[in-house]
């Protein structure tokens, strides 16, 4: 298979994507809650803040919200339980360098002046790590619970993404279906770039060439390697037909990781069972066919949730970040240690900060 190369370089917008995405890279993160709940819909949020960090201290890319109003059974997944803005806001302060993404915030179900408002303060109070995706929803339960028409959320989509992107104007006025803000006011405060990071999720009933030219990247689902390549292939090609900058794609992956390192992938929900050897091959052919990005989930493996994290940070993340390569070097130098002791209370019981993340606090410095 012929590896996808940019020939153009992302454009910089804020720390978030630019320390994320990568031309002809492959960066790792993941979806929460970091916990397994393979048998029901509604996690337990089992230290999920204390997993957050150390997915950060080991070298991750991102970390991935979803927007899950209602426990809808049909659906089968409330995500994090808690509003995503809400959460943005406890992470960011809870954290200093890895991405804050959400994967993907509902359009239509919100306005889009309060949607432009929480995203915006986050990037701020994050230091610039939001990566904002965005969606037209896809379980049409929530619609009625709103009083909102399921139909026409296409068109809700956009005329909502078109307000968003026009608040990071200064005292902006422009006629929209949301309302028609009159130059006169203006919403603060502003991202800390001149805009946020905008990446458009699957179809969001929205024609594919328009897709490629307004989002800053897009957030697609997983498909063995033959199919995501053909698929991946035609999205390029848009974004390079549409001119400008070459962005970013972006995947999840359910994963189980085994024991065995050389467990063969045995298919499960929207990934696989498998091996670290085979997770690497796999994601591997990823990066070959030009995906920049896959968010882990890890709601149905069945090891030890930090032990997983360790793993994949020893065996898996130093292949594919410069970043995970020099922590993971700063660890085994210093004779490896007890990044998690398990037993105790509280949000930081049992929290042990790995040498080199201890050395980068007593400095002031995130990496």
């Amino acid at each position: 298979m012929n590896r996808h190369v940019d020939k153009a370089g992302f454009q910089p917008i804020n720390r978030g994507y630019n320390f994320a995405f990568q031309p002809n890279r492959l960066s790792l993160g993941f979806v929460v809650p970091l916990e397994t709940y393979a048998t029901g819909p509604v996690p337990t949020m089992t230290r999920h803040v204390e997993r957050v960090q150390l997915a950060e201290e080991l070298g991750f890319s991102a970390i991935w919200l979803r927007d899950v109003p209602f426990n809808v059974p049909s659906f089968g997944d409330a995500g994090q339980l808690f509003d995503p803005f809400v959460y943005l806001g406890l992470l960011a302060a809870r954290t200093e360098r890895i991405a804050l993404g959400v994967a993907s915030i509902v359009l239509p179900l919100r306005h889009p002046a309060h949607i432009a408002k929480a995203a915006a303060s986050v990037d701020v109070l994050s230091g610039g790590r939001l990566i904002l995706g965005v969606a037209s929803g896809d379980r049409p339960e929530e619609y009625p619970a709103l009083n909102l028409p399921f139909a026409d959320r296409g068109d809700r989509f956009r005329a909502s993404f078109d307000y968003i992107r026009r608040m990071w104007e200064d005292s902006p006025a422009f006629e929209n279906a949301y309302g028609s803000p009159n130059g006169g006011m203006d919403m603060l405060p502003k991202p800390t770039s001149d805009k946020l990071p905008l990446l458009i999720t699957g179809g969001s009933q929205q024609d594919p060439d328009w897709i490629a030219r307004n989002g800053e990247g897009w957030i697609t689902y997983p498909r063995g390697i033959a199919a995501q390549a053909k698929v991946i292939s035609g999205w390029r090609t848009r974004v390079e037909s549409a001119g400008g900058p070459a962005k970013p794609a972006v995947q999840s992956l359910y994963v189980d990781l085994t024991d065995d390192p050389d467990t063969p992938p045995q298919p499960i929900h929207l990934g696989y069972r498998l091996g670290t050897n085979p997770l690497r091959e796999h994601l591997k052919a990823l990066e070959q066919i030009g995906i920049n990005h896959v968010a882990l989930n890890l709601r149905f493996n069945q090891a030890d949730i930090e032990t997983t994290l360790n793993r994949l940070a020893d065996e898996i993340l130093p292949d594919f970040s410069e970043w995970g390569r020099r922590i993971h070097a700063e660890n085994h130098s210093s004779h490896r240690f007890d990044r998690w002791h398990r037993p105790g209370d509280g949000e930081n019981a049992g929290r042990t900060r790995s040498p080199s993340a201890a050395a980068r606090a007593q400095s002031g410095k995130t990496g």
